[in-house]
């Protein structure tokens, strides 16, 4: 699936679905096979940057964690780690 276009390529058969039509790309003109490869390319950029975020979100959201027993064990002494171990 590339994005909110609808696209669904079969490598298989070479059927491209376009938003519920498809098109037989044994057909289709250079200038649209290139066109295709840059949506794949796009598609290929934006999994990975999706599995960045991912990635980076769960490191932030340890760093809060973090951050938060930290004040905790500064305000009240307790170091929470030491409860769940």
């Amino acid at each position: 699936m590339y994005g909110n276009s609808g696209a669904v390529m079969s490598d298989q058969y070479q059927i491209l679905r376009l938003n519920d039509v498809d098109y037989d790309l044994t057909k289709a003109s250079e200038e649209a096979r290139k066109i295709l490869s840059e949506l794949q390319n796009l598609d290929h950029l934006i999994g990975e940057r999706q599995n960045m975020i991912a990635l980076l979100t769960r490191a932030k959201n340890s760093y809060i964690a973090d951050l938060k027993a930290e004040i905790i064990r500064g305000n009240t002494g307790v170091d929470l780690s030491t409860l769940f171990d």
